[in-house]
Formats: C-alpha cells, sequence, structure tokens
C-alpha cells in the first residue's frame, strides 16, 4: 500500500455518505462494554477517530478526549456530532502513520477498526499507540481476524492487514494483557459495519514504571 492516499479514500467514503455518518453515530458495542474503564478527567486518545462516534461518547463519560482522524471530512462530521451531543473533543488532523506521537500522555488509548495499514505500518502504528499510554494506562483495540474475509461485512480486504490473537498476544507481551478474545457477532454500526463479523478485542495495561525492566 505504498504511495496509498488514505486521506483521498477516507474523505470519498465520508463524503459519499452525505449526511448520513458512515459507521453510525453511536459507539462502538465494544467500547462501550468497557465503560467503567473511564471516567472524569481521564485524558483519552481515540486513534483514526473517523465522524467522531467513539470520541463524543468517550467526552459524554467525563474523559478529555483527543481524536485524531486523517480525512478533514470525516473531523467536520465529528465537530458537527459533538456540537449536537453538547461535549467537547480536541480533533486533530493526523496521518497517525507518520506522526509524532506523544509519550506516555494519555490514561486511555482506543483504536477501533483501525487496519488499513500494511504490517510495516501496522509495527509503527501500534507502536506510537503503546508510546503514548501512561505508565498504568490502558489500550482498547477492536479489528477483525483473517475470518472476517469470509464474511465481507467490513474492513479491509487484504489478509495482513488483520489481527490474530498471537500477533496481538506477541505485540502487547511486555503489558498486562486483560482481555484477548477472537469471536464471531452481528454488528450494526451504520451502512459499513453491518451483519456477521469475525472480531477480535484487546484490553492491555502498561506496567508502571516501577514494573517495567
Amino acid at each position: 500500500m505504498s504511495g496509498f492516499d488514505h486521506e483521498s479514500f477516507w474523505s470519498a467514503r465520508y463524503r459519499d455518505a452525505g449526511e448520513d455518518y458512515l459507521f453510525g453515530t453511536a459507539p462502538n458495542k465494544f467500547l462501550a462494554s468497557q465503560a467503567e474503564r473511564f471516567g472524569a478527567g481521564m485524558q483519552v486518545l481515540s486513534v483514526a477517530d473517523g465522524e467522531g462516534r467513539n470520541a463524543v461518547w468517550l467526552a459524554e463519560q467525563g474523559c478529555a478526549v483527543t481524536a485524531t482522524e486523517i480525512s478533514p471530512v470525516a473531523l467536520e462530521k465529528a465537530a458537527k456530532l459533538a456540537r449536537a451531543r453538547h461535549v467537547a473533543v480536541d480533533l486533530v488532523q493526523a496521518d497517525i502513520l507518520n506522526w509524532a506521537w506523544p509519550s506516555e500522555i494519555y490514561d486511555a488509548v482506543v483504536g477501533i477498526f483501525i487496519q488499513f495499514a500494511t504490517p510495516e505500518e501496522r509495527v509503527r502504528q501500534l507502536a506510537g499507540m503503546k508510546q503514548a499510554v501512561k505508565p498504568g494506562g490502558v489500550l482498547l483495540l477492536q479489528g477483525y481476524t483473517p475470518k472476517q474475509l469470509e464474511y465481507r461485512t467490513g474492513g479491509p480486504s487484504a489478509v495482513e492487514n488483520l489481527y490474530t490473537e498471537a500477533m496481538l498476544a506477541e505485540v502487547f507481551g511486555d503489558w498486562e494483557i486483560a482481555l484477548l478474545r477472537e469471536h464471531e457477532a452481528s454488528l450494526a454500526e451504520g451502512a459499513a459495519h453491518a451483519g456477521l463479523s469475525a472480531l477480535i478485542d484487546l484490553v492491555a495495561i502498561k506496567p508502571s514504571t516501577a514494573f517495567r525492566q
């Protein structure tokens, strides 16, 4: 995918949705199921957040939310959603594959269906996400497994972009893995994620400074 224009691709998709939200306006179900991990005053980063559904929900939990997104079209729609729901979100236009990731400033970093990176790009992306979490903080991911290619109800078409339990266990082997599971469930997240899907969930906790090697 070298040279692929992510901004143009995603802006076109969000623009084509018109007034509708491509992935809906409700939060991702897995993220909402982890609500007890979020609370007032937490600093949270939502990565490649799209049209704002997850960042806005996080802000409704009382979190101070920063949301990155490469598409200005999506950011405009996210701002509109935040205004409608009466919350504030710090919206940042950024290409997360070429971004100066902050270091250890977020209590939580969230990545929901961010699998349009090649394996080489994913190494940098996940390293950046890990870097951004404070010691003792949490990182949450939901994505698709290779079985998703049988369902074709969302996600990338390249099998190498998809997550496996073994791959995530290796990447986060130096953290405490609180949850890592592959499963199948029906999604109803706008027009883009609809139907039976092959999913993987991760909740990983960064070691506190005292316990890091």
